[in-house]
């Protein structure tokens, strides 16, 4: 039986907003509760862990994924950004987290930072989506609390103001 078989956790490195960060993780660890448990990312959501709701949506070298349908081993070597690393550095929102505060696009908060996530790399993607484009991203959420219009009327707001950072 090898180690890995034993449980045996490996190191994992990555950088994760813009810090390079190395963690231990055991080969079936889901990358959520890497980025939670082992790096202390809390703002990465974890709700259904089938990757159904989108709640733990980070962008893994610029692309959405879900991480609780990542293990935390096939994330070596990549760039992980989560919602923390859409504000500036001194906390000034960028346009997309503007448009959500302005249009009360969140109430609970839960899905909000997978949310985040799926609609900046639709916005890196495409700068001007249509609004059908949005609701198509919205749609591979689920929330709760908002019925959604806000939501994406914040998207359309951000495209509408320019595209968050990239």
């Amino acid at each position: 039986m090898s180690e890995i078989e034993k449980g045996a956790r490996v190191p994992v490195q990555l950088v994760l907003n813009g810090t390079a960060h190395t963690g231990f993780a055991e080969s079936r660890m889901l990358l959520s509760d890497f980025l939670r448990e082992v790096l202390g990312a809390t703002d990465v959501h974890v709700g259904c862990e089938h990757g159904v709701c989108g709640c733990c949506t980070v962008l893994i070298d610029g692309v959405a994924a879900r991480s609780c349908l990542t293990l935390a081993v096939q994330a070596e070597a990549t760039t992980i950004e989560t919602a923390s690393s859409l504000a500036s550095a001194d906390g000034e929102l960028n346009h997309l987290q503007a448009a959500f505060r302005k249009h009360h696009a969140l109430q609970c908060g839960f899905c909000t930072p997978g949310i985040l996530m799926s609609l900046t790399d639709l916005l890196r993607r495409e700068p001007e989506p249509t609004r059908e484009r949005v609701v198509d991203v919205v749609s591979g959420h689920l929330c709760r609390c908002t019925g959604y219009s806000g939501i994406i009327d914040a998207a359309m707001d951000a495209v509408n103001a320019g595209s968050p950072k990239t």
